[in-house]
């Protein structure tokens, strides 16, 4: 891998979570513009009526970044927690598999699938799931984008035990084309 740049600033995760509300990331990133610092890539989700978010910064250290928000923080009733990372930005592995799942909610539906995803090389690079149903009759959707050698073919075989266990799976390849 070429070396960029970021790949020698200390970078560091920011992750947030908390009650979701308006203005969370308008308020967060505000107090890091301010503070000069740079962001990377970010992640950010409502999860269950929660808010989650995963932001990379650069232009300070752990300590001044916990600082700089906590007051931002305990304003919007979240939760903060910093860890110094690795930051190499513009190096991604694109998906050419994507995993979809359906099945009756019940434990063990996501250690199985990522398990046996696991065993056959598979990457996962992105994965969303929600519940949906009733209370009485739940069901589990799980979405996951991921790289593997050999592509569709070998998730099939790697999924294909578990569709005895009551779960749907579908499995399309991706074409990713960046421009």
């Amino acid at each position: 891998m070429e070396k960029t740049e970021t790949d020698d600033a200390q970078w560091l995760m920011l992750t947030v979570v908390g009650s979701d509300r308006p203005g969370i990331v308008a308020r967060l990133t505000e107090a890091l513009f301010h503070a000069g610092c740079n962001l990377g890539e970010a992640s950010m989700a409502r999860l269950g009526g929660n808010f989650t978010m995963m932001l990379m910064v650069e232009g300070t250290d752990s300590a001044a970044l916990e600082r700089l928000l906590r007051p931002v923080t305990d304003d919007l009733g979240l939760r903060l927690h910093v860890d110094v990372i690795q930051g190499i930005l513009h190096h991604h592995e694109e998906p050419n598999v994507q995993v979809t799942v359906h099945g009756a909610d019940r434990p063990g539906i996501v250690a199985q699938v990522t398990g046996a995803l696991a065993k056959a090389g598979f990457n996962i690079l992105d994965l969303n799931s929600d519940v949906g149903g009733t209370r009485e009759r739940p069901f589990y959707v799980m979405i996951i984008d991921g790289f593997v050698d050999g592509g569709a073919a070998v998730a099939e075989q790697a999924l294909a035990p578990l569709s005895t266990n009551g779960i749907e799976v579908r499995i399309t390849t991706l074409d990713t084309l960046i421009g």
